[in-house]
């Protein structure tokens, strides 16, 4: 059959997606007070990742010693980048120790991941702006451009499972990242249009270093990387670059025949402030979030089983369906980040001391042979309910359960938690640890009388909503 040549509409979820960037108000005052957090929590883990050698050999310039006028300045650090590298290197840094929020549907994802390129962004044009004697951004603008690249990843993820075909969720950051830091950077809809629609036939990496057995540090700095090649193909669009209107949708050669089974990709709800509504925190432990409430039940049960460990025959743990795809392992784990994506290492953890950190992955913590005594006698099996529970969209429950039987016969009672500290249902509880959590991320870099002076205005609503965005990243340098 002859294919004709000929220009198509811009495919309507491009079109969408455009437009609710370019037009919606958000008037929830919740979404708002929920970003606020996240800026705080997310920069928190940045901070705290940078005590760790192997996050801080990745920052910096591409080529040591670059100067750029006006660049992004990386919190906690002297280094000053284009705006692009500067992406990378916040990206990296917040999801570094995989402890800031999450999102989980169809598809999974830690939506703060697009401030890596929202933050680079507005502190360029802030600079610039300054310079030329106009007035920069506002905290509030970054607030906004994080409710909606929230809502953009979150949304996509409802219905659209990337990781059935065995891509990674940092596609979602990288349209979501394009969209709004177009917009932020002076797009409009032909602009925005474009840079989509080259985000979405990017390179779209593979789930394979989050899987065993490849499970290996670059689940650290995959979002840093969709978040500056977001940056990238935003400015590049900014420059006049032309967009691929039917970049989903055109027959053979689209992303969703050649990378998504040839299946339609959906919006499963308008695009508003859903996600930053309903986005869950991480407060407690540093662990894959499917595990959080696993890692509950388990240090519940600590002081009923430290004493005896040895005569424990079996662990069982019941689950949903993502857990035991995504974190359900048996046999050797190599590194940090195969571990802290281990259901039965995180548990055997809370069992064995009461308590998750960042350090319990380690090879040093790792080596204690009595972890893998308890992973060994490990069994995960699903409930239905759990995983029913868990797609429901008035609950995302994200349920665990955990029972200990003992070589006598007794066995402690079946601690079951639905959902985690940090879920939406027990936000009033999670905001004070979240807090608690930002001070003590910032103590591990920073001097009791800069870290008081950070929270002098990250703390109270109106001081930093009004902040302009210069100043604010001063505080962290």
């Amino acid at each position: 059959m002859l294919k004709v040549n000929e220009q198509t509409k811009t495919d309507p979820l491009l079109e969408e997606i455009t437009d609710y960037v370019l037009n919606k108000d958000i008037t929830s005052t919740e979404a708002y007070t929920t970003a606020r957090y996240v800026l705080l929590d997310t920069l928190g883990g940045g901070i705290l990742a940078l005590s760790y050698p192997e996050c801080t050999k990745l920052l910096g310039p591409v080529v040591p010693g670059t100067i750029v006028p006006h660049g992004t300045r990386v919190p906690g650090t002297s280094h000053v980048l284009d705006p692009v590298q500067g992406a990378f290197n916040i990206g990296t840094m917040i999801r570094w120790l995989d402890y800031n929020d999450t999102w989980l549907a169809a598809e999974w994802g830690h939506p703060s991941d697009n401030l890596g390129g929202i933050l680079a962004v507005a502190d360029y044009i802030s600079q610039i702006r300054v310079a030329k004697g106009q007035p920069p951004l506002l905290v509030d603008d970054v607030l906004e451009m994080m409710i909606k690249a929230h809502e953009i990843q979150g949304v996509l993820a409802l219905e659209n499972s990337l990781n059935r075909v065995g891509l990674d969720h940092v596609l979602f950051v990288k349209v979501a990242t394009t969209a709004v830091v177009t917009k932020m950077l002076g797009g409009g809809r032909e602009e925005i249009n474009n840079a989509l629609s080259n985000a979405w036939i990017d390179n779209s990496s593979l789930r394979t270093y989050r899987h065993a057995p490849n499970t290996g540090s670059r689940k650290s700095w995959a979002a840093g990387d969709a978040t500056s090649r977001a940056v990238f193909l935003s400015l590049l669009a900014i420059k006049g670059e032309m967009g691929y209107p039917s970049a989903l949708t055109a027959p053979d050669w689209g992303f969703q025949d050649v990378l998504f089974n040839k299946q339609t990709l959906t919006l499963a709800r308008p695009l508003d402030s859903y996600v930053m509504e309903n986005v869950l925190f991480k407060v407690s432990y540093p662990a894959e979030f499917h595990a959080q409430t696993a890692a509950e039940a388990a240090i519940e049960l600590h002081p009923k089983v430290k004493d005896r460990l040895n005569e424990i025959d079996r662990i069982e743990i019941t689950t949903h369906e993502s857990a035991i795809r995504i974190i359900d392992k048996k046999g050797p784990l190599n590194n940090p980040a195969d571990r802290d994506h281990c259901l039965q290492y995180i548990t055997a953890i809370g069992l064995l001391k009461g308590d998750i950190t960042a350090e319990d992955y380690e090879d040093e913590a790792a080596a204690d042979p009595v972890i893998d005594m308890l992973r060994d006698i490990m069994i995960v099996t699903e409930n239905k309910e759990y995983t029913k529970d868990y797609l429901d969209p008035n609950k995302r429950s994200i349920a665990n359960a955990v029972q200990v039987h003992f070589k006598d016969g007794t066995s402690t009672e079946k601690v079951e938690c639905e959902y985690p500290l940090g879920h939406r249902f027990r936000r009033e509880e999670a905001f004070p640890k979240i807090i608690a959590k930002f001070s003590s991320n910032l103590s591990t870099h920073y001097t009791e009388k800069q870290r008081k002076k950070i929270e002098e205005v990250c703390l109270y609503d109106d001081k930093i909503r009004s902040m302009h965005v210069n100043e604010f990243m001063e505080l962290f340098v």
